[in-house]
């Protein structure tokens, strides 16, 4: 089974600090709750991805356009989209500390260049097939190698990307509570 939430999980730990939306207390709160929330699911045997499909503020600016002028999309402006490009610094900062509090080893951020959203959406398909096993792998001849330049994933312990093609899902102790 394969759950996807979207990125309002995280709102707490970048969006709302950066807009006055919550607390300083509760900010602290998320953040320290949220690290505990993935150990309890890594422990009940729940694989954790977490995808941040990053773009850079020039990329931003034209979504942001689009979004004002195609009635297609007009649905998606909000106002945190027009503050966006001012605030882009502090979200750029509460997003590092972000990374840094909240990737472990059982539950890292992965990192998409997501300028090319067809690219980005491709790669982060290929890492999740390239991390999981499933009957018949490799079987189609389809290549599981993930291009480094559009993913990488965040390591907390060096504060920096590891090549994503060097990186393993973590199989460190689980607690073997369930099993007594």
């Amino acid at each position: 089974e394969i759950v996807f939430f979207d990125r309002s999980w995280y709102n707490r730990a970048m969006v709302e600090p950066v807009m006055g939306f919550c607390t300083h207390s509760q900010y602290e709160q998320f953040m320290h709750q949220a690290v505990q929330l993935e150990k309890l699911f890594y422990d009940d045997g729940i694989i954790i991805f977490k995808f941040w499909f990053s773009i850079n503020i020039d990329e931003q600016k034209n979504r942001i356009e689009e979004r004002k002028t195609n009635p297609l999309k007009q649905w998606k402006l909000s106002t945190v989209d027009m503050l966006a490009q001012q605030k882009w610094h502090d979200f750029t900062h509460y997003k590092e500390v972000m990374f840094e509090r909240t990737s472990t080893p059982y539950a890292p951020w992965i990192i998409i260049n997501g300028n090319v959203k067809e690219t980005a959406r491709l790669e982060s398909i290929r890492f999740l097939l390239s991390k999981l096993d499933y009957p018949d792998k490799g079987e189609s001849g389809v290549s599981f190698e993930v291009n480094p330049n559009i993913v990488s994933v965040f390591s907390n312990e060096q504060q920096k990307l590891y090549d994503v093609n060097e990186f393993n899902i973590w199989h460190g102790e689980k607690n073997d509570y369930l099993n007594d």
